[in-house]
């Protein structure tokens, strides 16, 4: 009996650890970063007002540090999370990318690009684009992030309402080469085969009327 009181006794206590942990997680908004405290860059390796980067093949130079006005939170950068982000034309319709206030609900940047230690020097990384990086329009964010690997700041490349210096990228299609050339061998495969097969059968008719 003192056995089972213990046990819900620990299983209430951690219950309540996870709904309080919770509760922090869920109040944490993006609107209370400190906004502008990393300042971003982004350069892709193709530049011009019509280019589409390619998923998988084409890079991006992206570069950040700490702002030259300073942040009052510098103290609580642990770590710097660069992140891949969508742009509104490219959340148009997609709820599993809208952008929420709310931190633990948000679906802007899901795509994680690196994570180094703070360091308010500058700091760079030639990324190649993933290849499961889906067709859209992107830019790139940083995020202070403290001890308890929680966002308390921010910066990046684009300006506050996301319409600047964005880039386009295609996905890859999904087709490779080597089944493009399955698919031709399959193809002469089966053609082959069925010559053969009206040649067998022309021999046995042949062979048939001769008897």
């Amino acid at each position: 009996m003192a056995i089972h009181k213990i046990l819900f006794a620990s299983l209430l206590i951690f219950s309540l650890i996870q709904s309080i942990h919770g509760a922090e997680k869920k109040e944490r908004l993006f609107k209370d970063l400190e906004k502008g405290s990393l300042e971003v860059t982004t350069k892709p390796s193709r530049e011009g007002p019509d280019v589409v980067l390619d998923a998988g093949k084409d890079k991006i130079s992206i570069t950040w540090k700490l702002s030259s006005t300073g942040s009052t939170k510098e103290a609580e950068f642990k770590t710097i999370k660069v992140k891949l982000c969508y742009a509104p034309p490219s959340q148009v319709d997609r709820p599993w990318r809208k952008t929420h206030d709310e931190l633990f609900k948000d679906k802007t940047c899901p795509h994680k690009i690196v994570a180094r230690p703070y360091d308010k020097t500058t700091q760079s990384i030639d990324w190649t684009l993933e290849r499961d990086i889906p067709t859209g329009t992107y830019f790139v964010r940083a995020y202070a992030v403290d001890a308890n690997d929680h966002e308390v700041a921010y910066g990046q490349s684009t300006d506050d309402a996301k319409k600047t210096n964005l880039f386009s990228v295609q996905a890859i299609s999904g087709r490779h080469m080597s089944l493009d050339i399955a698919s031709i061998c399959f193809s002469v495969f089966s053609v082959v085969a069925l010559v053969v097969f009206f040649v067998n059968e022309k021999r046995k008719a042949k062979i048939e009327q001769s008897k």
